[in-house]
């Protein structure tokens, strides 16, 4: 069964049904609600990244290089990695789609801010995005850090699982995350990016609530696991 384990703030495990381990935005030493350290990870094969803010890209490199992984993300966080000594990496851009091994891959819009963690020359940005992931027969779509756009009309009828964020503040809030429903129309969706920091305290039940019979709303804890059945 294809699984989604949410690991605190934006960093999800991507398990699909044969056993290929995706993990997206890692973000595990420093943040205050991970559910492990970077150095507890093991056995991923895919490291994708949305943008390159910290709590996104922080363990990116380090993980990369440790256990082997791919990195997939913007051309321009790639062609950072690579100035790292970065060697398994694939480029993209947004609206650019790819047929990984596992599945098809398109990167989707998103806005926010382009900050490159770890740049100390001030020379790198990067376009930030989204993921829309197509394996297992399923639909399953990590918007990234944005705000809330009238792009997300085009999902509709893509996507079965929706991992959007709620906390405001830097990112849509739990209004816009609901209109965000309303545009892509969901099985499932997924909160994230909320209360790692008072900042953006929220209540994910308030939220549930909120999306209604939209979609079937689903808030692990740090660390724990939905599993995706037939949708």
């Amino acid at each position: 069964m294809t699984k989604l384990t949410w690991h605190g703030h934006s960093t999800f495990t991507l398990e699909s049904k044969t056993g290929t381990r995706i993990l997206i935005d890692p973000w595990f030493d420093g943040n205050p609600v991970a559910d492990r350290s970077a150095a507890e990870v093991e056995g991923v094969e895919w490291i994708f990244c949305t943008h390159g803010h910290a709590d996104h890209f922080a363990d990116a490199i380090p993980l990369t290089r440790r256990l082997g992984a791919t990195l997939v993300s913007s051309f321009e966080i790639i062609q950072f990695a690579q100035g790292q000594g970065v060697e398994k990496v694939h480029p993209m851009g947004v609206g650019g789609g790819f047929d990984f091994p596992f599945g098809r891959v398109k990167m989707t819009a998103a806005l926010h801010g382009g900050e490159v963690h770890g740049d100390e020359s001030g020379r790198w940005t990067c376009t930030p995005g989204g993921f829309l992931f197509h394996l297992d027969g399923l639909g399953i779509y990590h918007a990234g850090d944005t705000a809330l756009l009238t792009d997300m009309q085009l999902l509709k009828g893509q996507v079965d699982v929706a991992i959007l964020p709620i906390g405001d503040n830097f990112t849509m809030g739990p209004e816009d995350a609901v209109r965000a429903v309303e545009f892509i129309g969901p099985k499932v969706v997924i909160p994230m990016h909320y209360d790692t920091f008072d900042l953006i305290r929220q209540d994910p039940e308030a939220f549930r609530s909120r999306v209604g019979d939209r979609a079937r709303v689903e808030t692990p804890k740090p660390g724990g696991t939905v599993e995706i059945g037939d949708l």
